[in-house]
């Protein structure tokens, strides 16, 4: 039986029953972190055969270039033939920078901001109004890189297929419209691949904006917990193809991969985006870090590799989404009060809990020792209109910890419905 379908009797003796359940799990002392998507020890054990690379001076010259010196801005040759076969695009179109996909995000907003990009007729600074669209649920770091340069963040829907496409082709009409947020593959927090339909009409837009942008954050493209890898589009062939070449900005890296805080990102995007960016970035660094783009190359190897090392990976991460999926359907299913995605891949499961709950329900798993991402993070603004969407980050606690987590979490998505439903 629903909670909807209880008596008020019968919702009593519920939330009395589970309140008990919270006060034992509340006396267990629990201190659980499931606020960010990052990766376990275990996890990170998989990288540390990388520290016994380069140990050999001839494994700091590659393609007849000293990675210990300057040069290169663009990166090092190796490094932009690996992303280029795991994108699936030219290595001419690949740039190379540090650690963080975000950092390279966040730069290439800046310099829209301050110079503009290839087609813009003004830096976006002196526009009356820049708004960006921001698919819903999304990244929360997304939000607030375009958030801090005073864009105006206009929510569109995700659908099972990717963003509502409608919405968006409706929404680039308006000329001050120039740009959009796209998590393609195993969406964050969704889970979503991103169909082949939706990523067509994507690449054929014709913005009103003619500095329109497509940020296509890639971060997932091999991570696969269940099932074999499934080959993605190259959306700038795409692009090209649609008469947009210049119009998508792909980011990806390896801090899911190899070590977050200390693996390599990059950005792909036509020739002529390379040129440009090359000169804007050319002034603000001599160039990044080259021994660990090499280490990393010479610990990746290539594409095939990479995915053997994730097929690694999925044999610790699939058992942690299988334990929160497992129990939502044993423990909440029932109760009617919540749905889940069921993702094969990426970081994190979303839920929709009772419309008007999810601040209560997270409230509460803090009070029971579990944290997790705060409510309506996966909003503009932080803010859920219907105070409903929960993201979990299943990939940190052990699996013996996580069980407690979720069961912590699924006695407060109860209680939250049980009070908003009146008893």
């Amino acid at each position: 039986m629903t909670y909807s379908q209880m008596s008020a009797e019968e919702r009593k003796a519920e939330y009395a029953r589970l309140q008990k359940e919270f006060d034992d799990l509340k006396a267990k002392g629990l201190n659980l972190n499931m606020a960010r998507g990052k990766p376990s020890k275990q996890q990170l054990d998989l990288a540390n055969g990388i520290f016994d690379l380069m140990r050999d001076p001839a494994d700091y010259v590659t393609d007849g270039i000293d990675v210990r010196t300057y040069g290169e801005l663009t990166g090092i040759p190796s490094a932009k033939r690996l992303f280029a076969e795991v994108l699936g695009c030219r290595p001419e179109q690949v740039f190379v920078g540090g650690n963080s996909s975000l950092q390279l995000m966040y730069d290439t907003i800046s310099k829209a901001y301050t110079h503009g990009l290839l087609h813009s007729p003004r830096p976006w600074c002196k526009e009356e109004t820049v708004k960006w669209l921001c698919p819903v649920p999304g990244y929360d770091r997304h939000f607030k890189v375009t958030e801090t340069f005073g864009f105006e963040l206009v929510s569109i829907p995700m659908t099972d297929e990717g963003p509502d496409m409608d919405a968006v082709e409706e929404a680039v009409k308006d000329p001050a419209v120039k740009g959009i947020w796209c998590v393609p593959k195993f969406s964050n927090p969704e889970g979503i691949i991103f169909s082949d339909r939706v990523i067509h009409r994507m690449a054929a837009l014709k913005p009103a904006a003619p500095d329109f942008l497509i940020m296509w954050d890639n971060a997932y493209c091999i991570h696969e917990f269940e099932g074999d890898f499934i080959p993605f589009p190259d959306m700038l062939a795409l692009c090209a193809e649609n008469g947009n070449p210049d119009m998508v900005f792909e980011f990806f890296s390896t801090s899911k991969i190899t070590l977050p805080g200390a693996g390599i990102a990059c950005f792909a995007c036509s020739e002529a985006n390379i040129a440009y960016m090359k000169k804007l970035i050319d002034i603000q660094t001599i160039g990044f870090d080259k021994v660990n783009q090499q280490r990393q190359v010479l610990f990746l190897q290539n594409k095939a590799h990479m995915l053997e090392m994730m097929r690694q990976r999925a044999t610790i991460m699939g058992p942690k989404f299988r334990c929160v999926v497992e129990t939502l359907d044993r423990e909440v299913a029932p109760t009617g009060i919540a749905d889940w995605r069921r993702p094969k891949g990426g970081y994190f499961v979303s839920l929709n809990a009772m419309p008007g709950t999810a601040k209560r329900t997270l409230a509460l798993c803090k009070e029971a020792g579990v944290t997790m991402t705060s409510a309506g993070a996966t909003f503009p603004y932080g803010k859920d209109p219907q105070d409903s969407n929960i993201r979990i980050a299943p990939s940190l606690p052990p699996v013996e910890e996580l069980e407690q987590a979720i069961a912590v979490l699924c006695v407060c998505l109860k209680l939250a419905a049980l009070e908003k439903l009146g008893l």
